[in-house]
């Protein structure tokens, strides 16, 4: 989503706590949970439950590293970050992965030293506007208020927007999506712009969604996924395969309902070394064999955890698209598993 204005100082401390905390795993081990920044709440993807137990796409992300690294699924503590706070939570080591609806950008990969390990939702820019606007394309939206999240890529991505089409806006700063919503529909600004998937979650937490319209544009490539910082190759190898063995699950057919008895053995040698019952692959980075069984058992494979929280028959409604496998016409891909 979003480009930071911490860069310079930012990038010194970023690679100092690179140095610092360059033995992740061990800590989390020593801990006993992992430390994941979330979103401050975001319907779908990352936000607690009425009892308080947080849910979504991007928390099933960490749940799954937890199972992996501690055998508890349970393990993890969410901390929510803003647009402003995520990056310097994660360079500080206050959390341990930041899995929250974070674009992979250049600066961010390179000048902050955050390391991303793969994409989990292939997204775009969009916007969102009330039906009685009467406006059925961004084309239309020339002298409109626009709330934008602040510490984004999203601020980035409508200016360039507006100037290239010729037209005028004026932004109405935020810092959380539930600000964003409270705004909105208070009417203090004509459109609401974030990640479509975004709008989509926040359209479907209004007490009247159909009152309210996506617009047909997406305006921008915004590859959202898990990032940990530089200088840890081990926790990066841990954090990237597991959230591959997820997607890998699917395209084998893996799933939550079958794993134990894929376990005993089959006829397959790569989904028998994601389980652990053909050589050894946890060993390679200070896991046992059953590492990438346990993440897949806490919340399914990529498919089913997609469908269970932001897909088309939940309340965000999000059709595959992109976030299908390759076999599928989509773009994701695991790398082989041997």
């Amino acid at each position: 989503m979003k480009k930071s204005v911490f860069v310079g100082a930012f990038a010194a401390s970023a690679f100092a706590a690179g140095f610092a905390q360059a033995q992740t795993l061990e800590t989390v081990q020593e801990r006993g949970e992992v430390n994941c920044g979330v979103s401050t709440g975001l319907a779908g993807f990352s936000a607690p439950d009425a009892n308080g137990v947080w849910q979504g796409f991007d928390v099933a992300v960490c749940r799954a590293i937890a199972a992996a690294v501690l055998d508890d699924p349970m393990a993890v503590n969410f901390v929510p970050t803003t647009g402003q706070t995520r990056f310097s939570a994660l360079a500080s080591g206050e959390v341990d992965i930041l899995s929250r609806n974070t674009t992979w950008t250049f600066s961010r990969d390179v000048d902050l030293r955050l390391t991303f390990v793969g994409t989990n939702y292939y997204d775009g820019q969009g916007f969102m506007v009330n039906r009685e606007l009467g406006v059925s394309s961004a084309t239309e939206l020339d002298g409109a208020t626009v709330c934008i999240q602040t510490g984004t890529t999203t601020e980035l991505n409508l200016a360039d927007y507006f100037r290239v089409n010729g037209m005028a806006y004026e932004p109405v700063p935020i810092e959380t999506n539930a600000e964003a919503q409270q705004q909105y529909l208070a009417g203090s600004c004509d459109v609401y712009t974030t990640d479509v998937s975004g709008l989509a979650a926040t359209r479907a937490s209004f007490e009247n969604p159909g009152d309210h319209v996506i617009l047909p544009e997406v305006i921008s490539k915004e590859p959202l996924g898990p990032a940990v910082r530089h200088g840890d190759d081990t926790w990066a190898d841990i954090v990237q395969w597991t959230l591959f063995a997820l997607i890998a699950a699917e395209e084998l057919g893996i799933t939550s309902a079958n794993i134990d008895s894929l376990k005993e053995g089959t006829d397959n040698p790569e989904i028998n070394r994601i389980l652990g019952t053909e050589g050894d692959l946890g060993a390679m980075f200070g896991l046992d064999s059953d590492w990438a069984a346990r993440a897949i058992a806490a919340g399914g494979n990529y498919g089913e955890i997609f469908s269970a929280t932001i897909g088309d028959q939940t309340p965000i409604g999000l059709a595959r698209g992109l976030n299908a496998q390759w076999t599928q016409g989509g773009l994701l891909y695991a790398p082989p598993f041997r």
